[in-house]
């Protein structure tokens, strides 16, 4: 199932926010961000938000998506690439043209599992509530949705993607690509600029040339993997 299909449909609330200089961004501090998910007596110690996260919280707000989203990086268990043990049997259903309604609940199952294996997963879950939408359970659909928005939010409030120095800051390259199916971009090529991941479109075809993403912490956690080789 071709993800550009539904996300303009389900997601449009969030394309306001897109390559506007009038927006407000800044870039993570990320040493302040670990400073407060480790602290217990913190609002935003990190466990707590994690749990709050996995129930589909309502009142969780913009800082705490900022939090959750960029102080994952500091979890043992992070992986810059973001697979979990479902990948590939998930991978089947993002490939398909259409899901049957028996397909529903082992989707609803396996997103579930895995959502706690990499609770970020932003891909995933906005698939998630597409399905739970498919299946008529419109309550679970905007719970799932508003956490989807809530990470979201967090990435595109880091910069506006026009250069490196502005560049929106994402933990998993697969969220760069979320990024461009929101907006129903197609890049035609990718370069690694410093810490940037550009992605270049084609000469013209939108108002904007190309999008950067900073992908430093993927680059540290990558360089700590091969370390430990």
């Amino acid at each position: 199932m071709n993800l550009k299909k539904y996300l303009p449909i389900l997601f449009i609330l969030i394309t306001s926010m897109a390559f506007s200089q009038e927006i407000d961004f800044e870039a993570p501090e990320y040493n302040t961000i670990k400073s407060n998910i480790e602290d217990k007596n913190s609002k935003f110690y990190y466990s707590d938000l994690l749990q709050r996260l996995s129930v589909n919280d309502t009142l969780l707000t913009d800082e705490d998506y900022k939090h959750i989203y960029y102080g994952y990086v500091y979890n043992t268990n992070y992986n810059p690439y973001g697979e979990t043990s479902n990948e590939d049997k998930i991978r089947t259903f993002y490939n398909r043209d259409e899901l049957e309604k028996k397909d529903y609940k082992e989707f609803i199952d396996l997103a579930n599992q895995s959502l706690k294996e990499f609770p970020i997963d932003i891909r995933l879950m906005n698939f998630l509530a597409y399905v739970h939408h498919l299946n008529g359970d419109e309550a679970m659909a905007k719970k799932v949705s508003n956490n989807f928005h809530g990470l979201l939010g967090a990435i595109m409030s880091s910069g506006d993607g026009l250069k490196c120095e502005t560049s929106f800051h994402v933990i998993s390259v697969t969220h760069e690509y979320v990024i461009l199916n929101m907006f129903e971009l197609e890049n035609v090529s990718q370069s690694l600029i410093g810490n940037c991941d550009y992605l270049a479109f084609e000469k013209d075809k939108y108002k904007i040339p190309g999008l950067y993403f900073n992908v430093s912490k993927l680059q540290e956690k990558n360089l700590e993997i091969l370390k430990a080789k």
